[in-house]
């Protein structure tokens, strides 16, 4: 089994069986298995952010919290399509991401879906 955190959670699910949309082109949904996420809470080091902040005074792209947050999000994709594996999902529908600042320098990410199992539509 692949690490919670690990690149190996995303071949759990077929990435084409994971979308933003309500439907899964191709195929009809049998089953919906309710909520699944991902969570994760991150803060930035100490040398993150004297980094970004001299990537500020630059301006431009601040390559280091970009970083970070890309990071993020695929850690919390990553739990979320675990998640949906062990609820016996083999896809999600209604994929969001939402972003909250607990406190200076702490985030918490969540990507959440519908998990459910779909049936490939025979023409």
């Amino acid at each position: 089994m692949a690490t919670a955190y690990g690149e190996e959670t995303r071949s759990l699910l077929d990435p084409s069986m994971v979308t933003t949309a309500f439907t899964l082109d191709g195929y009809r949904i049998t089953h919906s298995l309710g909520l699944v996420r991902g969570i994760v809470v991150r803060s930035r080091s100490l040398f993150g952010t004297l980094g970004a902040a001299l990537q500020t005074m630059v301006g431009g792209n601040i390559t280091l919290l970009t970083n970070l947050c890309e990071q993020t999000r695929s850690h919390a994709y990553n739990l979320m399509v675990e998640h949906a594996a062990a609820s016996g999902a083999n896809g999600i529908i209604g994929v969001r991401y939402d972003a909250t600042e607990l406190m200076q320098g702490v985030s918490e990410v969540l990507c959440y879906g519908t998990a459910v199992i779909a049936e490939k539509i025979r023409p």
